[in-house]
């Protein structure tokens, strides 16, 4: 598979595989933003990509940032007719304030095969062990 990516500002770092049989890709912040604990904000990363059809870009946390900080990636689905910047949300769970600084990780990202389903109108659906069974429904 083959990537297009565009550089939307000149600091702005190829996404990279920190070991060659990582997963994720590693985004870079193309800004220094400070997020105080409990505040949420956007990193961009200064790039924008062609993702390929029936694929998408999923981010994800970056297990260091994540178990030392606090950070959390916040909802992270980029869809392939996309062809904006990517821009990360994050959400400082940390008791102290975190700083991205520009040219460092932010978080990661997977590509991933998306199967694009068709949906059949039913009155009923088949039945199972575990039925309309909600939260517990398994036991504790």
């Amino acid at each position: 598979m083959n990537i297009r990516i565009k550089k939307l500002h000149p600091d702005a770092q190829i996404p990279k595989l920190a070991h060659h049989d990582d997963a994720g890709f590693d985004m870079y912040a193309t800004e220094t933003i400070t997020l105080q604990p409990g505040e949420k904000g956007r990193i961009p990363t200064g790039i924008s990509m062609e993702i390929p059809f029936e694929y998408a870009v999923l981010f994800w946390d970056k297990s260091s940032i994540s178990h030392d900080g606090g950070i959390k990636t916040l909802g992270g689905v980029i869809d392939s007719g996309y062809r904006g910047e990517f821009v990360v949300g994050v959400i400082n769970l940390g008791k102290e304030a975190y700083t991205f600084e520009k040219g460092r990780k932010i978080a990661q990202f997977l590509i991933q095969k998306v199967e694009i389903p068709t949906f059949e109108e039913v009155d009923e659906l088949s039945e199972t062990i575990r039925g309309e069974g909600t939260l517990g429904s398994t036991g504790k």
